[in-house]
This record gives structure tokens, sequence and C-alpha cells, in this order.
């Protein structure tokens, strides 16, 4: 398969990244003082020579194979202000990174065409979506930990990565993990997180070997797809401590990889279990590691977005 051109937008940076391991050609448009959307190859990541930012004035005048809406504002607004009406009958994706916010079963999403792709990240946010006559499929995270780093365990506390926690509230856990770590000691890394006595920001490509040495990770999120830092996390082999809910339930199995349940006095026990005991936090580790390695191995992921980007480009017969 030839290197594809692709126009996309930076809206989740850790997800673009991955992205862009393809052998595919990206382009993210940029505007002065680099607004939501509009970022580029914004700082924190090692990108490869494949990704290129475009002033979004200049995006009109060059030729793309595809474009990858990633937000509701991409698609209802930004390809009307930057594309022209060519470029807008282009193949075209949008990648869905949430489960549905107004309501959990009965949304519509905002995708209603049937020449468009919808890409979910997870079952469980395709099975949520009424996405009606859309045709979408599922393409889960695939994510890189350095082959280096392997986990240690031997900091006796949890650790939690969430970005904004105080500011986004109960759909993000703030209240459980506040909860928490009244009783367990857990370490918040994570933009703003200094504002709930958290660590910080953590450079991306330094998370890994940061993570390793925390007995276990805890993800207090109730509703969102899965964190890309929850695999990540798997694959360096930290046990994943969460809620059982959304698409935690297919990922963690419990006693094997780490626990999940809906109460949160019998997580709690579960951590205390892996803070007194850390052959059984290295046994869960093991099958953190098979999970990850198994279900968001690089190269699957890469080849599901392959096969994506073939078939929406095979079976559109309009190029600019």
């Amino acid at each position: 398969m030839q290197p594809l051109r692709i126009l996309t937008w930076h809206v989740h940076g850790s997800y673009l990244y991955y992205l862009t391991q393809t052998q595919h050609h990206f382009y993210l448009p940029v505007k002065p003082g680099r607004p939501e959307g509009y970022g580029g190859r914004l700082g924190g990541f090692p990108w490869s020579n494949n990704v290129y930012d475009v002033p979004a004035s200049e995006v009109k005048n060059l030729k793309f194979d595809c474009i990858l809406f990633q937000s509701k504002r991409n698609y209802l607004e930004d390809q009307y202000e930057i594309l022209s009406d060519s470029q807008r009958r282009l193949p075209q994706i949008y990648l869905e990174h949430d489960p549905p916010r107004e309501h959990p079963t009965d949304t519509r999403h905002i995708v209603d065409d049937p020449d468009v792709l919808l890409v979910h990240v997870t079952h469980f946010n395709q099975l949520m979506w009424d996405s009606d006559r859309t045709p979408s499929r599922v393409i889960e995270h695939g994510v890189i930990v350095p082959e280096n780093v392997h986990y240690t365990g031997e900091l006796e506390k949890g650790l939690v990565v969430v970005n904004g926690l105080r500011s986004r509230g109960r759909r993000l856990g703030a209240d459980i993990f506040a909860h928490v770590s009244q009783q367990i000691p857990l370490d918040l890394v994570g933009l703003d997180s200094e504002k709930l006595g958290g660590i910080g920001e953590v450079p991306h490509h330094q998370l890994p070997a940061f993570a390793s040495r925390y007995r276990f990770f805890f993800n207090p999120i109730r509703y969102t797809s899965l964190g890309l830092a929850v695999c990540e996390a798997m694959m360096v082999g930290l046990p994943i401590i969460g809620l059982a809910t959304t698409e935690m339930v297919t990922v963690v199995e419990n006693g094997v990889s780490g626990y999940v349940d809906t109460d949160l006095e019998k997580l709690i026990f579960r951590m205390r279990q892996l803070l007194n005991n850390q052959t059984h936090a290295q046994n869960l580790s093991k099958g953190a590691t098979q999970t990850a390695q198994k279900r968001f191995h690089i190269q699957r992921f890469i080849d599901d977005w392959d096969k994506t980007f073939k078939s929406v480009i095979g079976l559109n017969v309009v190029h600019q």
C-alpha cells in the first residue's frame, strides 16, 4: 500500500502520535497562537518525518487522499472553513474518541452520512452511540513503551494519570480519587494535577519509566473511553485497578491482570493487598503485560488503520 496523504487535526496528542506510526503522511493545520485543534506538531512527542504542519490558510491548495475528522468542531465547522469544495468530496473518516455524553443509549451521532466511515476506539462506544445509517467499525488502541522499561513495583503507592481531574469532576472520578486517596497512598499525574496535591505533568516519553516503579495503576474514571494511559500502564506491566464500567470490564481480568469492581471498598481492599504483597503484584504484572501485548500491540493498530484507509479510499469513487 502506497503512503496516503491524510489531513487531520491535533485533537488528542497521544492518539495522534500512535496513529502517525503508520507509513502514511499526515498534514496538521495550524493557526497563529496554535488554538485548540490547530496546534500541529506540539511539543512532548517525538514526531516522525511523516507528520507535517501546514498553515490552515494553505490547506485548500494541497492535495489529499482522505480527510480524518476527530471532533464535533472539525466536522461541523472546521471543514467548511479550511477545506475547498472538492476536498470536502474526498473520502472521509470520523474518528470518535468518546462515548455519548447527553444520554448513554439514545444519543444520535452528529455524523449522519452513509458515505462517511465512523471509527470507534472501543466496542463499548460503538454499542452505545446511535449512528443510524452511518457505517462504523472499531479500531482498538495500540501503544508503544520502550523495550528497556519493565515493571518493578518498588514504590508502595498507586499511580493515577488523569489530565484536569479537578475541573472534569464526577465523570472522571475526582470524588472517587479524593475518597480513595484518604485511605490509600496515591500519586496523581497529569495537567493541573498540582491543584489536587498531584505531581503535575510528566512528559509522554518519560511516563512509562516513571510509572514502572509504582505498585499498581488506579483508574478512577466512571465514564469515558478506555484511556491510553491504562493501555500504556498495562504494557509496562502495572496491575490495573479500576471501575467495572465502560470498556474496562473487557480489558482487566480479576486476579489475572488487576481488579475491577463497582464497589469502591472492594477495590480499596485489593489495593491494600497489593501494597502488602509484592509477589501478588508481580503475578498480576505478568497478566497485565500479556493482555496488553495481545490486545494493544502497535502493529495490530497500524494494520487495522491501513485496512481502514484502504477500504474507505477504495470504496469512494470521487477524487480531487
